[in-house]
């Protein structure tokens, strides 16, 4: 039986420990595949590894135990506490395997986040390479595992000023051997990964692998990647809804958009610069799906008292024949990590699954599951949706010709 390991870059926050909990309360019998992608046909009909039998490992800067995130979680509602309880065996076996990170360049907000001694503090941007390489490799090894798939999940960093510095894998080379600290630390565990054929999905608006350099660096080691900027809830619906205004030629004169989110990520998103790139994603799918919308802006704001949920209120104000002026409004509500947590098991199986049939470099088919998909300018939503069937089509057929 094939063993998939899962290294989780922020294992324990919320979406991390949330993802964990549902796999472990779905082999235990304690939940279903509802939120699952990869959950339903046609896209189950692919081979892919059953998550049951994912073995779970991790980076973090954090003392807080999983368990204790889950918990903490549950008192808001997400998970139910009677599914921890049932898995907290299994989250304190896990908790043992999550090594001390690095968070290099994430901006202060993050850096407050912290309250163990990050890899950075002791040793120089190799050093720190190597520790994480060598984490991937001890856990890969010391659980017999056939393939290991890195996801960042991790608080978003603030942008890189110049990413096309490092538009080379030469560069990115250098500047690791350099110390340059301006990498960001996204930027080194999915260096990591690359360089030893690990398949990462950068979950998050970090840098991750879409620097020049780590595309170049994955097409030549062959290892496959995706990202960037998981599209959860209101981009979610933009992406569905904006062509529906685009396709009815009906003029969008104004798209205002407010999220009001808790937990550790919206404290991180108070701070302009982590939260400019999140920004820049969210507002890039309308641009895109409406290029002569008149007016669009997004807001984040961190509101504590919601935790694990947010709210996201949408305004819309738009023309149709005769100039007649309407207006459509929506709310948003749902709980980030429950949104989230599924989509990170569907990225890990469907990215092992194109491991395994040596897709290597960028998955345009994962396209649906990012705001800013690597490598795909479409965002229009059942477009694609249609892009993965097309792929399950391709790999389906290829089966039942054998």
């Amino acid at each position: 039986m094939t063993e998939t390991g899962v290294w989780l870059i922020g294992a324990r926050g919320n979406v991390a420990t949330t993802a964990i909990t549902g796999a472990r309360a779905m082999a235990r019998g304690e939940t279903d595949t509802t939120g699952l992608v990869t959950g339903r046909a046609p896209y189950s009909k692919l081979a892919l590894p059953d998550i049951e039998g994912f073995v779970f490992g991790g980076h973090d800067v954090r003392e807080r135990s999983l368990l204790e995130t889950a918990r903490g979680l549950s008192e808001n509602g997400v998970p139910k506490p009677d599914v921890v309880e049932e898995v907290a065996d299994d989250l304190r076996a896990i908790d043992d395997r999550i090594e001390t990170g690095t968070a290099i360049n994430c901006g202060t907000a993050v850096d407050d986040l912290a309250d163990r001694e990050s890899l950075e503090d002791r040793l120089a941007v190799g050093e720190v390479v190597d520790q994480i390489r060598d984490d991937y490799e001890s856990f890969g090894r010391g659980h017999d595992l056939d393939r290991l798939v890195v996801v960042n999940v991790a608080s978003t960093e603030p942008p890189l000023e110049d990413p096309d510095r490092y538009d080379t894998r030469e560069a990115v080379e250098r500047a690791i051997e350099n110390d340059d600290r301006e990498l960001p630390a996204s930027a080194l565990y999915a260096y990591a990964a690359l360089v030893d054929g690990h398949p990462y999905v950068n979950f998050t608006p970090s840098t991750g692998s879409a620097l020049g350099g780590l595309e170049e660096l994955a097409r030549e080691r062959a290892v496959p990647h995706t990202g960037r900027d998981a599209k959860t809830g209101e981009t979610l619906v933009k992406s569905a809804l904006a062509p529906m205004f685009a396709g009815r030629n009906l003029r969008v004169k104004a798209w205002e958009g407010h999220n009001i989110l808790g937990n550790g990520d919206g404290k991180v998103l108070e701070d302009d610069r982590n939260k400019a790139g999140k920004i820049a994603s969210k507002g890039d799918v309308l641009s895109s799906l409406l290029p002569d919308i008149g007016h669009n802006r997004v807001r984040i704001d961190y509101t504590p008292s919601l935790d694990d949920w947010k709210t996201a209120w949408d305004y819309i104000h738009f023309e149709g024949f005769l100039n007649t002026e309407m207006k459509m409004q929506f709310t948003w509500e749902g709980s980030d990590s429950a949104l989230a947590a599924p989509l990170v098991l569907d990225l890990v199986r469907l990215l092992a699954h194109a491991d395994e049939h040596d897709e290597s470099g960028l998955q345009p088919q994962l396209a649906s599951f990012f705001k800013a998909p690597l490598g795909v300018e479409e965002h229009n939503l059942s477009r694609q949706f249609a892009m993965l069937d097309e792929y399950v089509e391709r790999h389906t057929t290829e089966v039942m010709s054998e």
